[in-house]
């Protein structure tokens, strides 16, 4: 079955790129472009795994990442926080607040696409 991803990002460039890349990496891709949609999204379209910029409109990928750790039926969720904001107090507060993962703008796909597969595969 094909896993689901979000891409949480207002940044039209950035979004086209993560949703090329994924698509080509064989996953199915639903977009978000701020941080009410992301959730809306979260709740209908239930993705594997979301790629969420912190600097949204609307709620921040902090409050989001947040939220969906509360919900027990969203904990096996994996969360991607992939922004501009990567000072070691965000990074600790991204991965306290329940991220799997924290990446910086600018970012290598390659890296990228790699961390998201790991995520993705269960452990043997």
């Amino acid at each position: 079955m094909q896993k689901k991803i979000l891409i949480a990002d207002d940044e039209p460039n950035i979004v086209i790129s993560l949703e090329f890349l994924m698509k080509r990496e064989g996953f199915q891709v639903a977009v978000a472009a701020d941080g009410a949609a992301a959730l809306q999204t979260v709740a209908t379209e239930r993705p594997d795994l979301i790629l969420l910029d912190i600097m949204l409109p609307k709620m921040d990928g902090f409050e989001i990442c947040r939220q969906i750790r509360a919900n027990p039926d969203w904990r096996d969720m994996k969360i991607v926080m992939l922004t501009a904001k990567g000072r070691e107090t965000e990074v600790a507060k991204g991965l306290a607040l329940g991220a799997d993962a924290y990446v910086t703008k600018p970012f290598s796909t390659r890296d990228l696409a790699e961390q998201v597969r790991r995520l993705l595969t269960p452990a043997a």
